[in-house]
C-alpha cells in the first residue's frame, strides 16, 4: 500500500475530540456521558475555589438537556488579543485555551488540562452559553462544536455568573440518559469538599429537588462514608495544614469492619485511581501507627512491624489537596503523579497524626489495637493461603472436583458458569459446549465476606473452589513493605490478572430468592478479594426466565409477572401451557442452552463498577452485621424487585 502525504489526515479545531472521544472521556457510554457533565461543574467549582461562586444549579431537563449555573464571575466575554475572538467562543471550541496555564485567572483549578468545557460542547448535539457580566446577559450558540451564532447582547440582568445548557450527542453517545443519582452522588461530594456552597440537582421529569449544603466539611464527609458502620471512634482525626502553596486536609475515622475506604481529591477533582497524595498518606499512617505500637508495648520487640493493610483496616479517610500545578495522569484526571507531593503530604500526617494521638490516647489505643489483631488474622489467612494453594491446585493440575472444565486453553474465548448444587451442575454441564464452556458447581451459600475476615474466608471450601478455579490468586493482604508502600500495579500480593483461566465469569443462579442471595454472597467475595475481575469487565449475570410459554407452535420464554400477563393478552383464545421456573435443575439442557449458555440466543448482565465507594457502602449495608440500614435499603427500593419469589 503506498503510503505518502495524501495519507496524513489533519483534524480541525474539535474534529479529533468527535473522532476519538474516549481519548477525552474514557468511554462512550454512561461514564463517558457522566464525564461531560463533570466538565462543565468542575468550571463553576474552579469560581468557588477561586472565591467567588456561592451557589452552583445542575438541571436534568425533559428534553434530554443538562443546564449548570453558577454565581461566579462568568466567562470573559471581551475580544481575546490573540485570535481576535470573544473569550467565551475561545473557550468554548479551543482545546488547551483558559485561564489555568499561568494567566492569572485561577490560583487553584481542577480543570488544567484546559480542554473540559470545549469537549462537552464537541461532544453534544447544541450547546448554549449564557454569561451574566457587567449588568448584560451575553449569549451564544454551537453545535457539535461549532458556534452558529456570534456572541451577542440579549437583556439587561443584575445577576453574574454563567450558565451551560448542552444536550448530548447521540451520534457520539450509547446513551443520553443520565443517572441522576450518580450525578447527585457527585455534588453531594463537592458539597462536602467545599462547605461555603450551596448545590442544588433538579430533575424537570420528575420535580425532584435535591439541595446539597454540608458545613462540616471532610469530617462530615469522612463519617458519611462509614454509613451504618460501627465507628471505634466517635470525632473523625482532622489533620490539616500547608506545604508552600499546597494546601492538605486529611480526615479519618475508624470502623469495627475489615475494608478500607480511601477517597482522595485534587482541587476537587476525585482521583479515582489514588497518585502521590495517597502513597504519601498510606506511607506515613503505616510509619506513625509502628512507632506509636512499640512505643507503648503493644508490639513488642521480637514482633514484626505492622503492613499498610494491618493499620487500614476498617479505615474510612478523605484526603483533599488544593495545589497550583496538578500533574494528572491520563485525560480523566484518574491519578496525580506529582513527586514532590507525596512528601509534603507524608510530612504533615506524620507530625498531626502523632500529635493527635497525644491528645487522644483511648482513640490511639483502639486503633492500635484493631491493627494488631489485623495483623494476626493476616498471618493465619497467609498459612490459610499457603494451604490452599497446596490443596485446590495453584501450585499443581489438579482444579476442583466440581469444575467440568471445557476443552480450550485459551482464556480469551473461555467462560465459567457458577452454579449453586449437583443438580444445577449436572444440567448445566448438559447445556454446555464443553469445547468453550466450563461448569463449577458450589454446594449452597457461601461464606459472608463482609464478617469475617480472610483466614475464615479461606477457610470455606467453596471459596477455595473458586479461587481455584480461576487461576489469578486473591487480594489478600500485606501489599506493603511495612512503610506504606504499595506494589506497583496498585492490587496487593497474591493476585496475578495475567493467569485468569476464563475471561468471562458467569453467576447463574436460580430465579428466587435464595438465588438472589447466593449471586450476592458471590459478587460481595469477588468486589473485595477478586475486585480486578470486575473493573476488566469479566464477571457476569445470566439473565435467566421465571416462566415458559407454549402453544401447539411455538414456545416463549418470559422473566416478569408483567411479561406473562402481557404474553397472555396477546396470545389469547389458545391453548397454552404455562411452567414456572423454580431453578435450573427444573430446565432440560435444550431450554438451558437457549436461555441461559448459547451465545447466539442468552442474555447476560455485565457487571460493572461506576462507583468503587458506591459499592462498597452497598455491599456493607446489604452485608454487613448491621439490621436497621439493612431493611432501611430493603423498604427504600421494594418497589422496583422484579421478580418476588413468595
Amino acid at each position: 500500500m503506498k503510503y505518502d502525504s495524501k495519507q496524513i489526515e489533519v483534524l480541525k479545531g474539535l474534529e479529533g475530540v468527535r473522532k476519538r472521544p474516549a481519548m477525552y472521556i474514557g468511554s462512550r457510554g454512561l461514564r463517558g456521558l457522566h464525564q461531560i457533565v463533570y466538565e462543565v461543574i468542575d468550571n463553576s467549582v474552579d469560581e468557588v475555589l477561586a472565591g467567588y461562586c456561592q451557589h452552583i444549579r445542575v438541571v436534568i431537563h425533559s428534553d434530554g438537556s443538562f443546564s449548570v449555573e453558577d454565581d461566579g464571575r462568568g466567562i470573559p466575554v471581551d475580544i481575546h488579543h490573540e485570535t481576535k475572538r470573544p473569550g467565551v467562543e475561545v473557550v468554548m471550541t479551543t482545546l488547551h485555551a483558559g485561564s489555568k496555564f499561568g494567566g492569572g485567572g485561577y490560583k487553584v483549578s481542577g480543570g488544567l488540562h484546559g480542554v473540559g468545557v470545549s469537549v462537552t460542547n464537541a461532544l453534544s448535539e447544541w450547546l448554549e452559553v449564557e454569561v451574566y457580566r457587567d449588568d448584560k446577559i451575553h449569549f451564544q450558540r454551537y453545535e457539535r462544536g461549532n458556534p452558529v451564532s456570534d456572541l451577542k447582547v440579549r437583556g439587561k440582568t443584575d445577576k453574574r455568573g454563567t450558565k451551560t445548557r448542552f444536550k448530548p450527542d447521540a451520534e457520539i453517545f450509547e446513551t443520553t440518559v443520565a443517572d441522576a443519582e450518580i450525578l447527585g452522588e457527585r455534588l453531594h461530594e463537592l458539597a462536602y469538599l467545599n462547605p461555603e456552597v450551596e448545590i442544588t440537582l433538579s430533575v424537570e421529569e420528575t420535580g425532584v429537588v435535591q439541595v446539597y449544603r454540608e458545613k462540616g466539611g471532610v469530617g462530615a464527609y469522612c463519617s458519611h462514608l462509614h454509613g451504618n458502620a460501627t465507628l471505634l471512634h466517635r470525632k473523625p482525626l482532622h489533620l490539616q495544614g500547608k506545604s508552600g502553596d499546597t494546601e492538605i486536609e486529611v480526615a479519618l475515622q475508624y470502623n469495627n469492619g475489615f475494608q478500607e475506604n480511601i477517597v482522595s481529591f485534587v482541587n476537587d477533582i476525585k482521583t479515582v485511581d489514588g497518585g502521590t497524595h495517597v502513597s504519601g498518606f498510606k506511607t506515613s499512617l503505616t510509619r506513625v501507627v509502628n512507632q506509636v505500637a512499640r512505643k507503648t508495648g503493644l508490639l513488642k520487640e521480637k514482633d514484626s512491624n505492622l503492613v499498610g493493610d494491618d493499620v487500614r483496616e476498617g479505615l474510612c479517610a478523605v484526603i483533599s489537596l488544593k495545589l497550583t500545578d496538578p500533574q494528572f495522569e491520563g485525560q480523566t484526571k484518574a491519578k496525580l503523579g506529582n513527586s514532590e507531593v507525596e512528601g509534603m503530604v507524608s510530612s504533615l500526617i506524620y507530625e498531626q497524626l502523632a500529635t493527635a494521638f497525644e491528645e487522644d490516647p483511648q482513640t490511639k489505643r483502639r486503633i492500635l489495637e484493631k491493627a494488631i489483631t489485623a495483623a494476626r488474622a493476616r498471618e493465619a489467612a497467609k498459612r490459610a493461603s499457603e494451604l490452599v494453594k497446596r490443596k485446590s491446585g495453584l501450585d499443581n493440575p489438579d482444579l476442583p472436583g466440581k469444575l467440568k472444565d471445557c476443552r480450550s486453553r485459551n482464556p480469551a474465548e473461555c467462560e465459567v458458569f457458577i452454579v449453586e448444587g449437583d443438580s444445577a451442575g449436572g444440567s448445566a454441564e448438559t447445556a454446555r459446549d464443553s469445547r468453550f464452556q466450563a461448569v463449577l458447581a458450589i454446594k449452597g451459600k457461601t461464606i459472608n465476606v463482609e464478617k469475617h475476615r480472610l483466614d475464615k474466608i479461606l477457610a470455606n471450601a467453596e471459596i477455595r473452589a473458586i479461587i481455584s478455579a480461576m487461576g489469578t490468586g486473591i487480594l489478600s493482604g500485606g501489599s506493603d513493605n511495612g512503610n506504606g508502600g504499595e506494589n506497583e500495579n496498585g492490587q496487593g500480593e497474591g493476585f496475578d490478572h495475567s493467569r485468569l483461566r476464563y475471561h468471562r465469569i458467569v453467576l447463574m443462579t436460580d430465579a428466587d430468592v435464595d438465588g438472589a442471595h447466593i449471586r450476592t454472597l458471590l459478587l460481595a467475595f469477588f468486589f473485595r478479594h477478586m475486585a480486578p475481575l470486575i473493573e476488566k469487565g469479566h464477571i457476569y449475570i445470566a439473565q435467566l426466565p421465571i416462566y415458559s410459554v407454549k402453544t401447539a407452535r411455538e414456545q416463549r420464554y418470559v422473566y416478569t409477572d408483567e411479561e406473562l400477563e402481557k404474553v397472555r393478552s396477546e396470545i389469547k383464545g389458545k391453548n397454552l401451557t404455562i411452567t414456572r421456573f423454580k431453578g435450573l435443575a427444573e430446565m432440560n439442557a435444550e431450554q438451558l442452552a437457549d436461555t441461559g449458555m448459547n451465545p447466539e440466543t442468552r442474555t447476560l448482565l455485565r457487571v460493572t463498577l461506576d462507583d468503587a465507594s458506591k459499592a462498597d457502602a452497598i455491599f456493607t449495608v446489604l452485608m454487613g452485621s448491621e439490621v436497621a440500614p439493612r431493611k432501611a435499603f430493603i423498604v427504600e427500593h421494594a418497589r422496583e424487585v422484579r421478580n418476588l419469589d413468595i
